[in-house]
């Protein structure tokens, strides 16, 4: 039975700016000293662009129906933004949050996890065809759509190995943590993982994968190769998503029903910290849901969808050093040093 699915340019290509821009400054543009930080709005319908320097939201586009996840491409001229509400990824230039292109995944994508790997390749969960999609030369005309079926309902969030011979989804749906082989030789291999699995991360040595079930109120570390589970944490409440430190030391969990963090010690599979990014009484105001570390693993940035606000943690202190305006129902994040 064939698993993989190769499609042509299946793209709408768009050089126009995106109506409804809002009118703001542009700050700096891409390749400049100051980070940058860009958060799509999942109920405001846009794309945030926030100058981390200042704190300041400089830019504000409208992008498409309920955006979530976010990736920015190796060399920092674009980002990629998966239209959860739609069939396709959106690339939008960093610096002007221009829409440079749409590259449609096909009737009842849904798509929403997304990496984009150094070799320029995007890959890019597709919810509602039970798939993942590799695009790759995303930026090209003569660009090529790969896809792969997980056979899982839900496959909503992704991790890829660094030689791109494999990936792995969680499951919503399902239940389940998927493991594809993006060569072809073998089928998907999908296990159960506690209720609701949706946290994914590769540990950077390629040995463990780290999988956070929300509905279980833990973590699981798997052995990536047979999806045996060899550890399970007990979490906060509701760990939404997982995000391993750059370090490779620590993995935090973003438990969306108590406003905290749990830091996970990747060797000894234990938490070691609890960091409180809000209160018990105040965690539903604002409704913590995506984390994404800096690159140089000093800070940790939750998304506050509930009160349109980005937390900024310093991960020494554990404290928050301030909230960060953003659009309405702020989610996916991704980060341009």
């Amino acid at each position: 039975m064939k698993y993989i699915a190769t499609f042509g340019a299946l793209v709408l290509a768009a050089c126009a700016p995106v109506d409804g821009a809002r009118d703001m400054p542009t700050g700096e543009a891409a390749g400049e000293a100051a980070p940058t930080l860009f958060v799509a709005n999942k109920r405001g319908n846009t794309l945030s662009k926030i100058d981390l320097a200042t704190g300041e939201e400089v830019l504000r586009r409208d992008s498409c129906e309920n955006p979530h996840e976010l990736a920015t491409s190796p060399d920092g001229i674009l980002v990629a933004l998966a239209c959860y509400g739609g069939t396709s990824v959106d690339l939008f230039r960093t610096d002007t949050l221009e829409l440079q292109a749409s590259i449609d995944l096909g009737e009842n994508a849904r798509p929403h996890g997304i990496v984009w790997v150094e070799e320029g390749a995007i890959y890019v969960t597709a919810e509602g065809r039970k798939s993942i999609f590799r695009v790759q030369n995303p930026a090209s005309p003569d660009r090529e759509l790969t896809e792969y079926p997980t056979g899982q309902e839900g496959s909503h969030m992704l991790a890829v190995a660094p030689d791109r011979r494999t990936a792995w989804t969680t499951d919503l749906g399902s239940k389940t943590a998927t493991r594809i082989d993006l060569t072809g030789a073998s089928t998907p291999l999908s296990v159960t993982v506690g209720e609701e699995p949706e946290g994914i991360a590769l540990s950077p040595d390629g040995m463990t994968l780290w999988v956070s079930a929300r509905g279980s109120d833990r973590a699981y570390a798997l052995d990536p190769a047979t999806m045996e589970i060899r550890q399970t944490v007990d979490t906060g409440r509701f760990p939404l998503r997982l995000a391993i430190r750059p370090q490779g030391d620590v993995a935090v969990t973003s438990n969306l029903r108590d406003g905290s963090l749990n830091v996970i010690d990747l060797a000894s599979a234990e938490v070691i910290r609890t960091i409180a990014v809000s209160t018990p009484e105040t965690a539903q105001e604002r409704f913590q849901v995506t984390i994404l570390w800096s690159d140089d693993g000093e800070r940790i940035y939750v998304a506050e969808t509930a009160s349109n606000t980005v937390a900024e943690v310093d991960y020494a202190s554990g404290k928050v050093l301030r909230r960060l305006p953003a659009g309405e129902g702020g989610d996916g994040l991704a980060i341009l040093p």
